[in-house]
This record gives C-alpha cells, structure tokens and sequence, in this order.
C-alpha cells in the first residue's frame, strides 16, 4: 500500500488499539484476541485489504448484532479424522483458529484431521490459519466462500466470491511456506481500500456493471477470475473448490445467498459463513525429520533454481510476505486514513 497519507505505526500499537476498539464494542476477550491476531498477520504481512482496516466492518457488525459479542463455540468429532465447530454467529477468527487446533488434536492420531466450520463470519486472511498449524509443524489448508462478487469466466454478473485458499508447511528452523490466494485477480477489500487512497486499480482485475473490465475504483460492481480473459476460467474453477469444502461439506451459505457483507442496510442478521481447515502430520506420512529435510532440499533447490534477465531472485511462497514483515518490523506498518481515523491514531 502506496500513498502520501497513510501513516506508519508499530505492531504493538495497532495491536493494542485494535483489541481496544473490539473491546469497547463489546467482543470478548478470546474472540477479540482471535481478530486481533488475524489481522495483525494479514497487515504485517501486506495483505493491508484483510488487516486493521477491517476493525471499523467488525465493529459495527458487533453493535449492530450480526455478530454475538460472546459466542460459545462447539466442537462435535464425527470421526476418527473429521469434526465440526460450531461458531455461534461469533467472530469468524475465532471459530477458525479452534478448528486448526481441533484438527491438530485430530492429526496427531489419525494423520489427518478435516474440520468443517458453520455458523461463523468472515474470518479475514485465510493464511492465518494455515500458518497457524504450520507453526505447529503441521501442513495445513484453510480456505472459506464468501459472498458474490466475482464474475464467471465471460461471465457478466456476480457468482463466487473471492474464495481464498491458502496452504503452510513447517521448514526447519526457517519459516513457513506459505501459500494465500483469491481465487479472484484481487480481493474486494482491496478495492476498498483502493477507494478510500484514491488511486486507480491495475487493468484487467475487475469490472463494472456490464462485466467490462475498469481501472476507477469508484466504477466497479464486480471482480473478475484470477487468470485474467485468456485464462479466468481456472480461477472461477478453483473459486468452486473453496464454495464445495467451506459450504457444500459444511451445509452453510452459498456465495449466491449471502447477505452482502457490505452494504444493504442488515447489520443484525448472522450469515451463517462455512469454512473448512484441513491438517495433515507429516509423521503419519514419511515421518516428520524427513519431511523437513526434504522441504529443505526441496526449497533450496527452488531458490538456486536460475534467474531470468532482470529479476533480482526467484522465491517460494512466503518469501514475499516474510520479506514484508522485516520491512513492517523496521517501518512500522502503513494504515490508510480512514483506518487511522477510526482507531484515533
């Protein structure tokens, strides 16, 4: 995020703010926690659209009663691998982040644990939880659908939504391989944000009314597929990877019959979000000592591997974001002005 007034701020301040603001809209403490730690990785990270920009969204979901301020969450094991948590309409970081450690609790006895979410929220950059498991040293998928906003392939009208699907592995002593993608060219977020800095979106990412692509944040009703006119349809299929674990195994919402997340006046009706988080343990498998050799050899090789004329390196998944989060550490992290308004920075 790029723009003359934003502001720079340290990852403790805008944790402490960020909690604050949850807390005086009445969130408890373990679900504001939950929050807190989502959107700080997703704005240390530079994924700025899902970090504290979405506190003001989340707490006027919180007074307005879409969100309960005290969920109880419950955990229903179905299988030997497989479970169910149920959000009660909380914060959705909250349910997700419990079922990354139900499914941890799942993995180390049957060497995968599947754990379906309903009856939860938007829960903010998918990465997070997957990068929550891999910290644990398990490999670990999240993904969830959201509400319609992106565009089929030559499609004109809005069908999935951004569907972000996101994976983590444990490297010994490095950090994780990380993986977080829309299935979208962008997340509507970004549009958002893209707004409120008054800068225009790169072309071919999303498009007005009519489907026709536009670069005027101020113009655009929808987004279209990762993979651009040539090749969107493979994002449009994967965006239905997403809708068929996080709302067909789940028996949630689909991305059509969403209450908008934004806009349309309900601020008090639970959208019954479903999400889905897979963790595999890797000593079920090849074992773990030979899984993180293997990552290793398998990630240095990928490193070494040669450079085209111009580019500086090649890099894994999570090398960008870890590069981020240095420079974040060092700069402090950039919040747009609306943001720094509402949490009265």
């Amino acid at each position: 995020m790029q723009a003359n007034d934003t502001k720079r701020f340290s990852a403790p301040v805008l944790e402490q703010t960020v909690a604050t603001r949850l807390r005086e809209a009445g969130a408890s403490e373990a679900s504001l926690a939950a929050a807190t730690r989502a959107m700080l990785h997703a704005s240390m990270v530079g994924v700025d659209s899902h970090g504290v920009r979405l506190t003001e969204h989340y707490c006027n979901m919180l007074k307005g009663g879409r969100l309960k301020k005290n969920p109880q969450l419950k955990v229903e094991i179905r299988a030997a691998g497989s479970a169910m948590v149920d959000g009660d309409d909380g914060l959705g970081h909250y349910a997700a982040y419990r079922a990354v450690e139900v499914g941890i609790e799942l993995a180390r006895t049957a060497g995968v644990g599947a754990v379906g979410i309903a009856h939860s929220s938007h829960l903010g950059a998918a990465g997070a939880y997957a990068l929550a498991g891999a910290e644990q040293g398990f490999v670990t998928f999240a993904t969830t659908n959201t509400d319609s906003m992106v565009a089929l392939f030559d499609g004109a009208s809005k069908f999935h939504g951004t569907n972000p699907l996101a994976f983590a592995a444990p490297v010994p002593d490095s950090k994780p391989w990380l993986l977080d993608m829309a299935t979208s060219s962008i997340p509507m977020n970004r549009v958002l944000l893209h707004r409120s800095l008054g800068l225009e979106l790169p072309a071919g990412i999303a498009a007005d009314k009519n489907g026709l692509p536009v670069t005027d944040p101020d113009q655009v009703e929808m987004l279209l597929p990762l993979g651009g006119a040539d090749y969107g349809y493979k994002g449009a299929a994967l965006a239905g990877v997403a809708t068929l674990f996080s709302a067909l195994l789940t028996g949630t919402t689909l991305d059509t019959d969403f209450i908008p997340m934004y806009g349309g006046g309900d601020v008090s009706t639970p959208r019954n979000m479903g999400h889905f988080v897979l963790v595999i343990d890797p000593d079920k498998f090849v074992g773990r000592e030979m899984f993180g050799m293997m990552m290793t050899r398998y990630l240095a090789s990928l490193r070494g591997a040669a450079v085209r004329p111009g580019a500086e390196r090649v890099m894994a998944p999570g090398d960008r974001e870890w590069d981020e989060v240095a420079r974040r550490e060092a700069e402090g992290v950039p919040v747009d002005p609306d943001t720094v308004r509402f949490l009265g920075l």
